[in-house]
């Protein structure tokens, strides 16, 4: 485990102060310049209505004008702040519930998640609070994405007058949504955003609360050392076949991509998939020269994360979408058909009549839905079983059959190569973004 540069998201529902959130961080970290600071506060678009706040901070992500206007996030805008403890790059995601697709472009790459709770839109005077439709939503994708570390940021609570019993009733609804949604551990903090309690310092207004800042949680949360995991399976797509004739006594052919898991070694015996051709790695260069016999560029072994052009010892077909695998990998993860869940991104529905374009790292293939075995419905919670169709931002586990063989990783175990996008194959769109479950070995 390690401390190294964060990458986290914002999520909830709408006007649930995401984008007053991260401009505190950035206020208080002393990560807004003066002039930037000067300029907001003669917008004319400023939102803020706290005798105790002085500029409305949520211009700071708001950036494009038709948010300024409107006074809501409609596209993903990214941050960067530092402290002394780390770096960070945080993404500020739509909450409304037609820009769905926005969060799962920015939570595809985040390593923790901030979902935000507005309690003054919940009925505390209810005997069991009912959190908000797209905070479930929210919720339920980040699961789905195998985000590993979740804050419920319960924000404004200076409206309640930071009362201990209204955060306890939200806290407990929270942990009846971890349970149904088998979310992992998560952390809850009462804020009031706009005016910086338990951000990145404590509140006096909340003497009862006992736990971390928000600041204070991001900063200690510890990654997995990917980049240096040395006993995950080799994954090595092929990204570009690069020749060069006459530039030693032999014509080169080079094998060009991103190690996604595992270690590629000079020696090593391995499978290229989906032929299932052998070879052994005759020469790995670094991406650091131009390929040259000038520059020593050559090394020993790749890990995963590093950009590298691969020799082989003999010369087979071998093209973009193409993937190298250690030789004695079983073969049981090649298959035509996978089990999925997708995000539905676009307007139109899911057909089973049409055809998509499947694309896995950089490999792409027909495919085509068999069936939908269930669709979550956000206002009960549950999966609906045999339904018919998913529409836009739904969710909804399916069977893909494919034209060809891909190597499909569950999601859980390689998000590199457990993942996809489907494309569709008349008007080029991004349609739905997906995670494999479960292969089948089909003949």
């Amino acid at each position: 485990m390690h401390i190294g540069l964060l990458r986290f998201i914002t999520a909830g529902s709408v006007d649930d102060g995401k984008s007053t959130l991260i401009g505190r961080l950035l206020f208080d970290t002393k990560a807004i310049l003066t002039d930037q600071l000067a300029a907001l506060g003669r917008t004319k678009y400023a939102r803020v209505t706290s005798s105790d706040a002085a500029i409305d901070l949520a211009l700071l992500t708001d950036g494009l004008e038709a948010e300024r206007e409107q006074g809501i996030t409609i596209d993903v805008a990214y941050r960067y702040f530092t402290t002394a403890q780390r770096k960070f790059i945080v993404a500020d995601a739509p909450g409304h519930e037609q820009y769905t697709r926005n969060l799962v472009t920015g939570a595809s790459q985040a390593d923790a998640a901030v979902i935000l709770i507005d309690i003054s839109r919940l009925d505390l005077n209810s005997a069991k609070i009912q959190l908000l439709p797209q905070t479930i939503r929210h919720s339920a994708i980040l699961q789905l994405l195998g985000i590993k570390h979740l804050v419920f940021a319960i924000n404004k609570m200076d409206i309640c007058n930071f009362e201990q019993t209204h955060y306890q009733k939200v806290c407990k609804a929270i942990q009846e949504l971890e349970q149904v949604l088998k979310l992992p551990p998560v952390t809850m903090i009462p804020m009031a955003a706009l005016l910086g309690d338990n951000v990145v310092e404590p509140s006096s207004r909340t003497p009862w609360y006992k736990g971390p800042t928000l600041l204070a949680y991001l900063e200690q949360i510890e990654l997995d050392a990917q980049l240096s995991d040395q006993t995950s399976d080799l994954r090595f797509p092929v990204q570009l076949v690069a020749r060069q004739d006459g530039c030693s006594s032999e014509d080169y052919r080079g094998y060009l991509g991103r190690v996604e898991a595992g270690v590629l070694k000079v020696g090593q015996e391995v499978r290229i998939e989906p032929a299932g051709y052998e070879a052994v790695i005759k020469h790995i260069h670094t991406a650091h020269h131009p390929l040259n016999p000038s520059h020593d560029n050559s090394v020993m072994q790749a890990h995963a994360g590093q950009v590298v052009a691969v020799e082989l010892d003999r010369d087979l077909d071998i093209s973009r979408g193409d993937m190298l695998l250690d030789r004695k990998e079983s073969k049981s993860l090649i298959t035509k058909q996978v089990l999925a869940d997708i995000c539905w991104l676009n307007r139109d529905p899911l057909s089973m009549q049409r055809k998509y374009i499947l694309r896995q790292t950089t490999n792409q293939v027909f495919a085509k839905i068999k069936s939908i075995d269930h669709v979550f419905d956000v206002s009960t919670v549950t999966n609906k079983q045999h339904q018919e169709n998913i529409h836009m931002n739904d969710i909804g586990r399916v069977q893909i059959h494919l034209q060809k063989n891909i190597v499909a990783d569950a999601f859980d175990t390689s998000v590199s190569t457990g993942a996809f996008i489907l494309i569709d194959e008349v008007s080029n769109h991004t349609v739905a973004a997906g995670m494999i479950r479960q292969s089948s070995q089909t003949s």
